[in-house]
């Protein structure tokens, strides 16, 4: 199979005539990826949590949630090879089970998205009043913690998804080298993180075994239930590198590759970031790893200078990770509304003539991310609450492609079993079925942890019943919606098609 099939003639294949411009390489491909995974940014981002809850040895959470969702990542890898198309996870849905199922898969991705640009982007809080203190806005504790450093987080938030969004809307290669830039630098940061903490290190490694009596009277096996939560926000998006198959040179063979790629060094890189915070924190008891999570560890250590110039990095990665996630999410919204899926289908699968992308839905998306922060307002659990609520609704939608392609597999489908695969293209061969079986039992597994309604995740601050049960309420409005949407979008979606004839 030629590379022009694999990339227009492959789309054409599938129903759509190539109206977006291909022109991501491999590395740019790579980068979207990596940059949604993003570990400098989500590291940062609820490091000080996942150890407040489970103590140093919640570092054991991070391989446990590699494995599961390196599976995930390998199934997505090969139907990224069949259906080289935007909007990935709706698209393989449908086409692996059915047109109700694909909707609700593309519907929950749609939202995962967009509360994912909101719990990437107040991840500047983390950074941004560190490097100075004129960006504590709101004034107050800048602690992500504290009322007003969730209120300052919300501010820088928003500023930053505005920016995002109008970047996205502007040209994929103006995107692509502005994410590639913030790779390498992510990556740059990674290597220079990694060699501070190990080179300031107090203690030895053995410091992951130990638990710091965060389990009081109780098992331990619940606090690192709770801690899993850091690890499980950091590990997805990596089908991120699918949803610009569109605008992908080659992309069966590039998106394999940067799914896959950008999991395995994420799962290197994260690991070493846990392990050197750990053996360098000045101290495990005294409270500020678990308030202040890895800035802490680098202003105590490294010196205000160069602790100063790591978070300016880290504010860089958190800016191209909300990047690729805003575009990532335009394209899931562009798909569904081309297929008449969406309200105002019309108007959000126009493409610039400009530009060549989808305009309406990067601002849709932006508009949307911010009231999801507003909604959050006045919370002291904000980091907690979004970034929950997004691995929530997100891992739900990864079922929604595994669970069907798994029944697919059991059946036998050549198209799915490893008989049929498409010469020279990425395959799991006969290794399909124990991955894919793997990754839908981790899934149920990480989505009943996340979701379980827990006050030290959800309501940290003692508030009002609902924030301990934010996550379920989320998912069971999401659902309702939902399902009075469905008969409406698919009455919309064959009235469209029947025009066309």
């Amino acid at each position: 199979m030629s590379d022009a099939t694999s990339g227009t003639e492959g789309l054409e294949a599938l129903g759509y005539k190539q109206e977006l411009k291909r022109e991501l390489g491999p590395f740019a491909s790579f980068a979207s990826g990596f940059s949604f995974v993003s570990i400098l940014t989500t590291v940062f981002e609820l490091f000080g949590f996942g150890f407040g809850l489970g103590g140093p040895a919640f570092f054991w959470t991070w391989p446990m949630v590699f494995i599961g969702q390196f599976c995930v990542a390998l199934c997505f890898a090969e139907l990224s090879v069949r259906f080289p198309v935007a909007g990935a996870i709706y698209q393989w849905s449908r086409r692996v089970s059915t047109d109700p199922l694909g909707w609700f898969a593309g519907w929950f991705m749609l939202i995962g998205y967009i509360v994912s640009v909101s719990a990437i982007a107040i991840a500047m809080q983390l950074a941004l009043p560190g490097v100075w203190s004129g960006f504590q806005l709101v004034g107050g504790d800048p602690s992500p913690t504290s009322v007003t450093g969730g209120e300052n987080a919300i501010v820088l938030g928003a500023i930053v998804i505005l920016i995002c969004g109008f970047i996205s809307a502007f040209g994929i290669k103006r995107l692509a080298t502005l994410t590639s830039i913030g790779v390498s630098t992510e990556i740059f940061g990674v290597c220079l993180l990694v060699i501070i903490l190990f080179t300031h290190s107090v203690r030895t490694p053995s410091v992951v075994f130990d638990t710091e009596g965060v389990q009081g009277k109780s098992s331990y096996i619940w606090a690192f239930l709770a801690s899993m939560l850091m690890a499980t926000y950091v590990m997805y998006g990596f089908d991120s590198a699918a949803e610009l198959s569109e605008e992908t040179r080659d992309p069966r063979r590039t998106a394999p590759s940067a799914i896959t790629r950008c999991m395995l060094v994420s799962a290197v890189g994260g690991g070493l970031v846990l392990l050197g915070a750990l053996m360098a924190a000045p101290s495990l008891t005294d409270g500020n790893l678990a308030s202040s999570g890895i800035a802490y560890v680098l202003t105590s250590q490294a010196g205000n200078v160069l602790g100063r110039i790591m978070l300016a990095i880290v504010a860089v990665s958190i800016f191209s990770a909300a990047l690729a996630i805003t575009a990532s999410a335009a394209r899931v919204m562009f798909s569904m509304a081309r297929d008449g899926r969406l309200p105002f289908s019309k108007a959000l699968s126009k493409v610039s003539p400009r530009t060549h992308t989808p305009l309406l839905p990067s601002f849709m998306v932006c508009a949307i991310a911010i009231a999801v922060l507003l909604l959050a307002l006045g919370s002291s659990s904000v980091f907690g609450d979004i970034a929950s609520v997004a691995v929530v609704i997100v891992y739900l939608a990864y079922l929604l492609v595994t669970i069907p392609l798994l029944i697919q597999r059991l059946r036998g489908n050549p198209d799915y079993s490893g008989a049929a695969p498409l010469p020279g293209y990425f395959t799991l061969g006969r290794w399909g079925l124990p991955i894919n079986i793997i990754a839908v039992v981790f899934g149920l597994f990480l989505l009943i942890d996340v979701g379980w309604p827990r006050a030290e995740i959800y309501n940290v601050g003692n508030g009002p019943w609902e924030m301990t049960w934010f996550a379920p309420l989320f998912i069971g409005v999401a659902t309702l919606i939902g399902l009075i949407a469905y008969p409406i979008m698919q009455k919309q979606a064959a009235t469209k098609a029947v025009a066309a004839e």
